[in-house]
């Protein structure tokens, strides 16, 4: 935080706290300058009463807590001792929380009342985590059936701020439309040979592991419980899904140091789960097989089961990856990914538990001469025929597109292909593909395409309901409901908590719109902003939002128009996937190609012609892709191996396409560099914050340069088609 307290000012910030992100202090000042009035009984209603209480020692209000059955407010000390009294000596409050029944509420909490009664016996539909808010009179009231309600109804008022205590509002319903909304870490315990301490992590070391032992850093942890709760997250998995090593023994001796975690998330409402290793009870010398229809392997993980929920009651369950780039699965032992996933569910079944089961399986050594081998197909051809085969409390997570997180993929089709199975979206917000966090680029627009999109046409259920569990007969989910989006996170021990400082957009975005797909992602940017930058603590708000706004807005895209064109994917180097090599992959055993050859580029992945892919598609879809004068430009080389001098639907050839979006790309960038470069002098940010953006900017600049001119040297040399504007192409 910044000396005035606000994390924005323009003070140096603490480089030895972490940064506030979306919760500085400044953004409470609307609640902590009033008086509130918190009702109800819990931890998670102690945890609202507590974060009013901080703000209240700050900017001098009061607050007062009703226990479930008092008579009137209790009091608990006063404002000079530790923020915390009732309202003032007219018995009026500003906000009230409410939890439950509201009919012992005192005088100055009528609307709360009033509000509760409107709501009816089943309180309008709330459920276990809604709430519904209301203004009249000058008086705020925040109701819910359960605590979670309480607390995503608090951080709700902070995002409001002002307007929260302003002009009357009717009453509001708020509920989240996916129940599981989990963060998935790939933190290693051990420190990975290649991988570092955290898989694809762009933002320094675990904040939960460090060389094989618990970080013990409680401070950072549960105040990173405390930004997931606040964007609307419920879950998180704390150690990769690649589990090796001392991350198998979580499940056993280990398992105190999950518990710990635990133990600070809990308040805000965030259940841990557990990324185990299939193979567990043979990794760990136990059992000579992990067969999953083998007695004593299916009694091994019931005892498994049995200790995490003695130690840890609330524990949210398993994620695995399996018979995927080397992970142990049940293929091993001929059986079926139903068969592995079902007895890991019923050894949870008993306690709520759920497993949620990866997709993301492929055959990771293709030959790349087999040109009918398509890696798109993969997970469609795994896990489609297994559908209704599953427990209801098994998840089948599909990452949003076929191949891998890329800047562009058509949505996966198996998200519209299993009616019987809950499905989870995996998203990556850890910038793998995208510039690891080196690059802005603002994921929420790209997120919102995923989850509007309809598989079975306009007008039909979308990605969401799917997710949600909400699409009904015209799209298919279990009994049980959908499984929720999960995101693999962006976060390290970084002092901005995910390396630049930008990119923390993008973790507040994705729970966002976990809770509320619909939202718009710029007027998310814009929440995340007024919250981050807020406007009382900056000298020229209307500046500084609309410099972030022209570097994020159309970041995305623009991180599109300098990589890879098209849809094609991938032309990024081996391994570390940072920056270009157009051709590394093109020979490899991953299945990642783009088949450039001296007529064309593009894979076919019609039926007519190509591997078929297209069929995977509920129509319209199916056909639409299939055909080159429909398919649409952003995809048209995913789906389609087309000549240089093919027309887009732009009335751009294909190779004028690629020159102009490269050079616009990079354009675009060193237009970024002198907007953010114009705010430094004004004093609008922490001089830190903004030293370390513009020194990302450098670097983006200058990887999108080479980007530009290997793409473009590539396919001059290739086509042998010059630039219609005559630019210098190497």
């Amino acid at each position: 935080m910044t000396a005035d307290g606000s994390g924005t000012g323009r003070v140096g910030a603490d480089p030895t706290s972490a940064h506030p992100a979306w919760l500085p202090p400044e953004a409470f000042r609307a609640i902590g300058s009033g008086r509130t009035l918190v009702c109800g009984d819990g931890m998670l209603v102690a945890t609202v009463r507590d974060e009013v209480a901080r703000a209240c020692a700050r900017y001098g209000g009061t607050v007062g807590h009703l226990p479930g059955g008092a008579a009137g407010p209790e009091r608990t000390g006063d404002s000079d001792s530790d923020g915390n009294s009732d309202s003032d000596s007219d018995g009026r409050y500003d906000l009230v929380f409410a939890l439950g029944t509201t009919g012992l509420l005192p005088a100055g909490a009528a609307l709360a009342a009033e509000v509760g009664r409107g709501l009816g016996p089943d309180r309008g539909g709330l459920g276990p985590e809604g709430f519904a808010l209301a203004r009249r009179d000058g008086v705020t009231a925040v109701l819910a059936d359960q605590p979670a309600g309480l607390l995503y109804g608090l951080f709700h008022v902070v995002r409001l701020g002002p307007a929260a205590f302003g002009a009357d509002r009717p009453v509001e319903r708020h509920r989240p439309a996916m129940r599981l909304r989990l963060v998935s870490h790939w933190d290693n315990v051990d420190v990975h040979p290649v991988m570092g301490q955290v898989e694809r992590g762009y933002a320094g070391g675990s904040i939960f592991w460090c060389d094989g032992a618990p970080r013990r850093d409680p401070d950072r942890v549960r105040d990173y419980a405390r930004l997931l709760a606040a964007c609307g997250m419920n879950a998180m998995t704390v150690n990769n899904v690649n589990v090796y090593g001392t991350a198998t023994r979580l499940l056993t001796d280990r398992l105190d140091d999950v518990a710990a975690i635990a133990d600070l998330v809990r308040p805000y409402g965030i259940r841990v789960h557990l990324s185990v290793n299939f193979a567990a009870p043979v990794t760990l010398g136990e059992l000579p097989t992990a067969d999953p229809l083998d007695g004593d392997v299916r009694a091994w993980w019931t005892r498994a089961a049995g200790r995490l929920y003695e130690t840890i009651p609330d524990f949210g369950g398993f994620m695995v990856k399996a018979d995927s780039e080397g992970q142990p699965g049940p293929y091993r032992y001929g059986r079926t990914h139903a068969d592995g996933a079902n007895m890991l569910a019923d050894a949870l079944a008993p306690y709520g538990g759920v497993v949620h089961w990866r997709a993301f399986v492929y055959n990771h050594r293709q030959d790349w001469r087999d040109r009918s081998t398509d890696r798109a197909r993969a997970a469609y051809d795994h896990f489609t025929p297994l559908d209704g085969r599953f427990r209801d409390n098994v998840i089948v997570q599909v990452k949003h597109g076929p191949m891998d997180f890329q800047t562009r993929e058509p949505v996966s089709p198996v998200l519209a292909a299993m009616p019987g199975t809950r499905l989870a979206v995996e998203v990556q917000a850890t910038q793998e593909y995208t510039g690891q966090q080196r690059h802005v680029c603002y994921l929420g627009p790209c997120w919102s395409e995923v989850l509007r999109f309809a598989p079975w046409g306009p007008g039909r259920p979308t990605v969401a309901s799917v997710a949600a569990g909400t699409a009904g007969d015209d799209g298919g989910v279990a009994a049980s409901g959908g499984g929720g989006l999960v995101v693999v996170s962006n976060v390290g021990d970084d002092h901005y908590w995910t390396g630049h400082p930008l990119a923390q957009a993008n973790l507040y975005a994705v729970g966002r719109l976990a809770w509320a797909p619909d939202l718009d992602p710029l007027a998310v940017l814009d929440e995340w902003i007024d919250l981050t930058f807020t406007p009382s603590a900056t000298a020229d708000p209307d500046l500084l939002r609309g410099t972030l706004h022209a570097l994020l807005d159309d970041s995305w895209r623009g991180y599109e128009r300098y990589t890879a064109p098209l849809g094609v994917g991938f032309m990024v180097a081996p391994g570390h996937h940072y920056g270009p090599d157009v051709d590394g992959y093109e020979y490899s055993r991953w299945g990642t190609y783009h088949f450039a050859d001296r007529d064309g580029v593009g894979v076919d992945r019609t039926r007519a012609t190509g591997t078929g892919f297209t069929g995977q598609y509920p129509q319209p879809w199916a056909d639409r892709y299939e055909s080159l004068e429909t398919c649409p430009d952003e995809l048209l080389l995913f789906f389609h191996h087309v000549p240089y001098q093919h027309v887009l639907h732009s009335g751009s050839t294909v190779i004028q396409h690629i020159y102009d979006t490269h050079f616009a790309g990079v354009e675009q960038v060193a237009e970024m560099v002198r907007r953010w470069e114009r705010i430094g002098p004004a004093g609008l940010l922490d001089p830190a914050l903004h030293a370390r953006v513009t020194d990302r900017l450098a670097e983006q600049l200058r990887c999108a340069e080479e980007w530009r001119d290997k793409v473009n040297t590539y396919f001059l040399r290739k086509s042998g088609v010059p630039d219609a504007h005559g630019r210098r192409i190497h």
